[in-house]
Formats: structure tokens, C-alpha cells, sequence
């Protein structure tokens, strides 16, 4: 069986084996070559941006630890050597390895096993700093976190979009939250004891991150019923304010994965945007005026920018950060942002998905035109828009998604035949995940 797993740790164009499996350099995070844009362009690192002259000591901060933080500070460090500082300011302590979550939720991961201390990045010549943002000051070039000022020459901003139940009224209290540990471990141990009834999925707002995840949370637990004989006596719906699954990647992907729901008995509702959570009643309220009841209930929160970047200009109320879409930079000089925080819109009119696989191709990109803006050179790497992600099924099988999201006039998006070669794909990027950048 030939597997090919691309990896954004591995140079462009190289290939490596382990146990079977094919590694390949990305296509998406490091391009071989890109045209040199003007040092004058405001894409580039701002309007007016200048490049630093000297033997100046450049002052590199990066907000947040997820995905794009992680990457961006190993690359950059990797890049520039001792010369320069790498921060990074995360209110959390622990990276989080978040594809896993849903594993934790249907009981085949323990908990224990998705995060590591965010202070490994000392041992890499990167400083960590534990702190919440309260405010950035881009005039003065300095990050305002709860016990005192972080100043800084380039800013990355990687905070990731926030996760607000509280938007949605009687949701927090009336189910578990998916993307959250507490919420994927809560979930497992209510399923432990669950005789029977009705499982409902439910996406409470767009956008989120992982557009397939509440999918591949049906099918994966209406597979943990069926391992605890009791599928018989279940039932398992998702609902949803999408047209239909994952919508900016195509109607023929979305009937793809419609059908997988299908085939596995999950009642699907499209359309349905919730207004209210009533945990006594265990019902859902819609804007359609329709009521569904549950007795277990699984969520995918609403999500909003961190306030810190609406109040700095950066992203204009209710949200996100405007960015260039090649160069991730933002209107002002020397700030970039990557990742969840960031609204690009594509040609179709819709936006770019949030998935980790898109911060860590944008993380690249970024800390290699910091790293040249450092070193008084022109930035030339440039985000595609091309990415991919997995689609758990259960039963130790999966389909694997990937195109190009930056292409016209839509999207070119296409679902691997679905096995489990892509299952253990997935698990070997857990197994390495945490070496690579931990």
C-alpha cells in the first residue's frame, strides 16, 4: 500500500520513509521560488515599511502558542541563529495538539497525551513568556500583556480565534464543547454511561475552524455507540447553519461527505441556526422556528477574534484581521498575522477555511520574510491558498481532502478515496507532531 504523507518539515521536494510511509516536503508551506516583491510595497511588511539597518538587534514577538506561533518562532530561530530574540506570549502554558481532540472524545486518545509545555520552546533558543494580551500599542511598537510591556520591531499576531459559548444562550451548560479538552474528555466520560437516545452534533455559528471536525465527530461517535451495542437504540443528527458540509470547498466534496453520513444512518440538517439551548428541556431552538430535543449534546462553539485586535484597528467588530492574502501582512508596518485570527476572502466571495494546516503554511511564509527583513534582504516567500485535511470516519478509516483554496474563480478541492492508509496518515502526524516543534 502507498502512502504519501506531506509534511512542511521537510525540505521542498525531498522525500523520506517510515514504516511504510512516504513523506514529502510540502508543495504549500515553502515554495521553491516566488517572485521578489518591491521593498516598497506595502504588502510586504506595512505601508512605509523600512528595513532595519546595522547591527541592530531585532526584537521578534509572536502572539500566541498554537499552530502558526509554534512554527513561526522554530523557523525563525532556525533562521537567524542567536543574533536576535524570539518571544513568544501565550496566556496557556501547554500546545495543545488539537486534530486529536475528537480522539479524546470517542475515547481512543487519554487527554494526557495532546499537550506539552509551551517552555520547551527555551530549550530552543525561543523565550516564552506566560501572559494575557490586554491591549497593543502599534504606534509604539509594544505588547501590553497583565503584568507589563513586551516591545518589539516585527509583530506576529497567531492568537487564534476565540471560543464563545457565551454567545449562544444555555449552550455552555446544556453540552460538551468539542474544541476544548475538558469538553472532549467530558464528553467520553458521558458517553461511558450513555444507555441510549438522541446525540446531536451541533455547529452554533460561522465561521470555525476545522470545518470538518463536527462531521468527523458524528461519525466517530455514532461509532463509539456501535462498539457499546447500543447504536441500536440511538440516534445521531447533526445540525448546522452551513448550506451544506464545508461549503467553500465545493458541492461535490460537501455530497461526498454528506453521503458519509448518509451510509452510517447520522439524520443531517443543513440550515439551521441555533438561537437558544434550553438544558432542562434538552432542546435546541432555531431561527426556523424548529425544536430539536437531544440527550446528549456535542458542540462547536461560536468563535470571535480576540478583543485585543479589534481594539487595536486591526479587525473591525464582530471580525477578523485583514491580512494580505500572499504575505499575511496587515495594514500596519511590521505586524503580520497567520491563522484563525485572520479573514481572507477568496474569489467566490467566500473566505478561507480556519484549519491548522493553513497557519502553519502561513507561519512559514512569514517567519521567512521576517527573517530576510532582518537580515536587510527582500521578502519573496508568498502563501498559495493550498492546503489539506483529514476526514475521520471511524472504524479506523478516513478520506483526505486537498487542493487549492486560492484558485478561480472557486476553489479546486478533491476527497482521496477514503481507507485507512489516511487514517494512520493522520496518526502519524500526531506521533510526529511534538518531536518536530516540542
Amino acid at each position: 500500500m502507498n502512502v504519501l504523507l506531506i509534511l512542511n518539515d521537510l525540505p521542498y521536494g525531498t522525500e523520506r520513509s517510515y514504516n511504510g510511509l512516504r513523506l514529502a516536503g510540502s508543495l504549500w508551506a515553502t515554495p521553491p521560488a516566488a517572485p521578489k516583491p518591491d521593498k516598497s510595497s506595502p504588502s510586504v511588511g506595512g505601508p512605509g515599511h523600512r528595513l532595519l539597518r546595522g547591527r541592530h538587534m531585532a526584537e521578534i514577538v509572536i502572539v500566541g502558542g498554537g499552530v502558526g506561533g509554534v512554527v513561526a518562532a522554530k523557523r525563525l530561530r532556525r533562521s537567524l541563529g542567536g543574533g536576535h530574540h524570539v518571544t513568544v506570549v501565550d496566556r496557556a502554558r501547554e500546545h495543545l495538539f488539537q486534530p486529536s481532540l475528537l480522539w479524546v472524545a470517542d475515547g481512543t486518545r487519554r487527554p494526557e497525551r495532546l499537550s506539552r509545555p509551551l517552555s520547551r520552546l527555551n530549550r530552543r533558543g525561543v523565550s516564552f513568556r506566560v501572559g494575557a494580551v490586554q491591549g497593543l500599542d502599534l504606534s509604539a511598537r509594544r505588547v501590553r500583556l497583565d503584568d507589563g510591556d513586551v516591545p518589539y520591531d516585527y509583530l506576529l499576531l497567531a492568537p487564534g480565534a476565540e471560543l464563545r459559548p457565551d454567545l449562544l444562550p444555555g449552550l455552555a451548560a446544556g453540552g460538551r464543547n468539542l474544541y476544548t479538552l475538558d469538553g472532549a474528555a467530558g464528553l467520553n466520560a458521558d458517553l461511558s454511561r450513555f444507555p441510549g437516545g438522541r446525540l446531536v452534533v451541533l455547529v452554533a455559528a460561522m465561521p470555525f475552524k476545522c470545518p470538518a471536525a463536527p462531521y468527523e465527530a458524528a461519525m466517530l461517535l455514532e461509532a463509539r455507540l456501535r462498539a457499546q451495542g447500543i447504536r441500536g437504540r440511538s440516534e445521531v443528527a447533526v445540525y448546522t447553519p452551513e448550506p451544506q458540509p464545508m461549503p467553500v470547498a465545493g458541492p461535490a466534496l460537501g455530497a461526498a461527505v454528506r453521503g458519509m453520513l448518509t451510509s452510517r444512518g447520522i439524520d443531517y440538517f443543513p440550515g439551521h441556526k441555533a438561537v437558544a439551548v434550553e438544558q432542562q428541556s434538552r432542546t435546541i431552538r432555531f431561527e426556523t422556528g424548529d425544536v430539536a430535543r437531544y440527550d446528549l449534546l456535542a458542540y462547536v462553539p461560536p468563535h470571535a477574534a480576540p478583543a485585543f485586535v479589534v481594539e487595536a484597528g486591526l479587525a473591525p467588530a464582530g471580525g477578523w484581521v485583514k491580512v494580505d492574502p500572499k504575505t499575511l501582512a496587515t495594514p500596519f508596518e511590521r505586524v503580520w498575522a497567520v491563522g484563525d485570527v485572520t479573514g481572507i476572502p477568496l474569489a467566490n466571495g467566500k473566505s478561507l477555511p480556519k484549519a491548522g494546516v493553513f497557519a502553519e503554511a502561513q507561519a512559514e511564509v512569514v517567519a521567512r520574510n521576517i527573517a530576510a527583513l532582518v537580515r536587510n534582504a527582500a521578502p519573496a516567500a508568498e502563501f498559495g491558498g493550498e492546503g489539506a485535511c483529514f476526514v475521520e470516519m471511524g472504524d479506523g478509516r478516513a478520506g483526505f481532502a486537498t487542493g487549492n483554496f486560492y484558485a478561480m474563480p472557486d476553489p479546486i478541492v478533491r476527497l482521496k478515496t477514503p481507507g485507512r492508509r489516511w487514517h494512520w496518515a493522520k496518526m502519524l502526524l500526531e506521533r510526529t507532531w511534538f518531536p518536530r516543534w516540542l
